[in-house]
């Protein structure tokens, strides 16, 4: 029989780099305030790997709003579950103000964005359903499905062919077991920043009759009017059966909210085993939140900004000879065609010597065999900074070529 403890002494796809990277590339510590320059290693660096897309936060207003909250109300009220003893009106309030800004009848608050994804994904489906969703989808939904007790395909990242295969399996199983079919995908993906085929999983609907289930949490704020999100980009609202979406990206804060039609969300609020069973939100995050949306609505220029420093970062890169793959969003990858310690030396330059701090992303945060800068560019980046980022790139490329991080990697072993 073996000791419980025994795989922690086997090196997993990312435990394997921990002795030359832990501290540094893995588990890195940022200091000073939130912002496009921040320290790291006793350096100020120029940083893009902060999900503060709008800036608000260290806005000064948002700041003053959270301190103001938090002294009013303290950390602990409300105490207790929302069914029990957690239910407030400014909770209320809140759901009321996001399912308008989402285009949806009703809106349901939830702690955390992943035990969110996890928990409505769970409540939407029993063991006569099927699920067909996105191979790259992010890992909450991946846990969420894991639970599913029914059957689950995954089609081919934004691809409509192997969708539709994958909802014709689906179809058959279901006409056995009486079921439904849950489509599920993503407004913008995380890593790639490709905007999900939402327009092309809609259109097979009606042939198919799935629900479609989105978790926007890059597309909420960053894209569509005024910043209301990837249906809205696209033209879908009123396809997107449920929508989900997360504060802990352009509204700076912890929390997400799932939207739909009210017998839907009614139904979540009595099924969602991680919101029955978990203290409600405190209301400091919750006033809070209400004013980022409030700033967010009444500030509809802070997504053109973003969006101006996004495009010229990305064409600035694309200029200087790099891949920044099919990106229609904010979010910038920039693909290194290298195995995983030649990145690692390009990233050490990239940090000690120019200043500048990206995140490196690998397998299995994404697919095998692909190695991604992630850079996320923020309305509070100067065109300053974009500049200095560009060169520092320039350089690297050159000194990429000439293979001098191969060299440098020789040594290291993992």
């Amino acid at each position: 029989m073996n000791d419980i403890f025994d795989k922690i002494k086997v090196k997993g796809p990312l435990t394997q780099y921990r002795e030359i990277g832990e501290g540094y590339f893995m588990f890195p510590k940022l200091s000073g305030e939130l912002g496009p320059r921040m320290t790291f290693n006793g350096q100020e660096m120029i940083m893009w790997s902060i999900n503060d897309y709008l800036g608000l936060g260290n806005h000064p207003e948002i700041r003053k709003a959270d301190a103001e909250a938090a002294a009013r109300w303290g950390l602990a009220y409300p105490m207790g579950s929302r069914p029990m003893s957690g239910h407030t009106d400014m909770h209320e309030q809140l759901e009321r103000e996001l399912a308008e800004f989402s285009g949806k009848e009703a809106a349901y608050l939830l702690n955390f964005g992943y035990q969110g994804n996890v928990s409505v994904i769970d409540a939407l489906v029993n063991k006569n359903d099927v699920i067909v969703y996105d191979i790259d989808s992010h890992a909450s939904i991946i846990d969420g499905v894991r639970l599913h007790q029914g059957k689950r395909f995954t089609f081919q990242h934004n691809d409509v062919e192997s969708l539709e295969k994958n909802l014709k399996r689906a179809q058959k199983i279901t006409r056995q077991t009486g079921g439904g079919i849950l489509v599920i995908s993503e407004g913008v993906f995380g890593m790639r920043g490709e905007q999900g085929i939402l327009k092309e999983i809609v259109a097979l609907k009606e042939k198919y009759k799935f629900r479609i289930y989105i978790d926007d949490a890059h597309g909420f704020g960053t894209l569509g009017e005024g910043g209301r999100g990837a249906h809205f980009e696209q033209d879908v609202v009123d396809e997107i059966d449920v929508y989900f979406a997360t504060f802990a990206k352009s509204m700076a804060s912890i929390g997400a909210f799932v939207s739909g039609d009210k017998d839907v969300i009614k139904y979540l609020q009595y099924n969602m085993r991680s919101q029955v069973y978990a203290k409600a939100m405190p209301m400091p995050l919750v006033e809070g939140a209400l004013k980022r949306l409030a700033m967010i609505r009444e500030n509809p220029g802070l997504k053109d900004q973003l969006w101006d420093v996004a495009l010229r970062l990305q064409r600035g890169l694309t200029e200087a000879g790099f891949d920044i793959g099919k990106t229609d969003t904010p979010i910038t990858p920039v693909y290194l065609h290298v195995d995983p310690l030649e990145a690692g030396m390009l990233v050490k330059d990239m940090r000690d010597n120019h200043k500048i701090f990206t995140s490196i992303v690998i397998y299995p945060v994404i697919p095998k065999g692909m190695i991604i800068l992630r850079m996320i560019p923020t309305v509070r980046h100067t065109d300053a900074e974009i500049n200095e980022t560009i060169e520092a790139f320039k350089e690297i490329r050159a000194k990429q070529e000439a293979g001098v991080y191969k060299e440098l990697s020789k040594d290291l072993k993992i």
